[in-house]
């Protein structure tokens, strides 16, 4: 439930007009519905308090009454669509440093998982607005560990594609068909291609076990868990069978036919898949979480987000982009 309340306040900057009951009127533009996926949310701190100096008194704001606090959990549950069974919350407004303006804390509360976002009030009361901060202090792909992660592609190049992928996800083997079908061909000596794991585990429920026995090949070879993830994506319906044992069992075999191919350790893999250690899967949902992403497929072009199933003419533009961006020359038989 956590993943999916990120969705509702993906916004830069949205404001809603709480002036009169049951007016609603944006100033801002509310982001895109993704399909076909959870989400994700990242729990945002609230400003620390500003102090009081000597020379300086800070009025305490006025608290909210009744009417404005329903006027504000009924715009942003109307707005965002929230489900029935998650829960809003609105704190007790806070001095902020913007002229003319509150904060407040939303919360908003699913089964065991809940997460806080900030928004300003005017101190009319008449405003809400949405403010999303973004670290901008390092490189955002260094803020991604690939350390491990099988890579296909120049390892050297300086364009790389991190892609936040589900194994059970549609829109994720467009994706990887568009990527690899169409477009890796022209760019191979150009680009690396890195995938993280991001099952979205809520409805899908044959992805965290794909996930993982794609992790025990690439642990062993790279090309066999390349091999692994074209098939799934070339065939989810197959691998899905009629059941999540049936899925359970397909995958497994899949990962062993790979491991025959390409002369792995069938023992080591066997006791891997056995296992079903989700630790490294999870470590990299929460990674994804902390980036704020919200759905898969999610891409990142030298830190650059792509979000959904990518046309194959905008990515190619960003891999052009960014090759110029590295002082490279897009490929002369390019498709662009």
């Amino acid at each position: 439930m956590a993943r999916f309340i990120g969705i509702l306040l993906n916004t830069f900057l949205l404001v809603l007009v709480v002036a009169q009951p049951g007016a609603s009127q944006s100033t801002g533009v509310a982001g895109p519905k993704k399909a076909g996926a959870s989400a994700a949310a990242t729990t945002k701190k609230a400003p620390a308090k500003k102090k009081e100096t000597a020379t300086e008194t800070v009025a305490k704001p006025v608290p909210l009454t009744p009417e404005i606090t329903h006027r504000i959990t009924t715009e942003i549950r109307s707005r965002y669509n929230v489900p029935p069974q998650v829960t809003i919350a609105v704190s007790e407004p806070k001095s902020s440093t913007m002229p003319g303006y509150d904060e407040v804390v939303v919360s908003f509360t699913g089964g065991t998982n809940t997460t806080h976002h900030d928004f300003l009030i005017s101190t009319d009361r008449k405003t809400l607005a949405h403010v999303e901060k973004i670290d901008i202090s390092q490189d955002l792909m260094s803020k991604i560990d690939v350390k491990g992660r099988p890579v296909k592609g120049n390892p050297d190049a300086k364009v790389t594609i991190v892609n936040f992928d589900d194994f059970e996800c549609p829109f994720c083997s467009r994706m990887h068909s568009t990527l690899f079908e169409n477009v890796f061909k022209d760019y191979a000596d150009k680009i690396k291609v890195i995938y993280k794991d991001y099952p979205l585990i809520e409805i899908h429920p044959w992805a965290m076990h794909a996930a993982i026995d794609g992790n025990c090949l690439g642990e062993q070879n790279s090309p066999a868990y390349w091999d692994f993830a074209d098939y799934i994506h070339a065939n989810q319906k197959q691998m899905s069978g009629k059941s999540r044992t049936d899925a359970f069992s397909n995958l497994d075999n899949l990962a062993k036919e790979q491991a025959q191919k390409h002369q792995l350790d069938a023992n080591k893999l066997q006791a891997c898949m056995q296992k079903q250690d989700e630790s490294a899967v999870r470590a990299s949902m929460a990674e994804g979480d902390k980036l704020g992403i919200d759905s898969t497929p999610t891409l990142f072009i030298n830190g650059e987000r792509y979000t959904g199933a990518v046309p194959e003419q905008e990515l190619r533009a960003a891999l052009d982009r960014a090759l110029a961006d590295s002082a490279q020359q897009a490929p002369a038989n390019a498709k662009n």
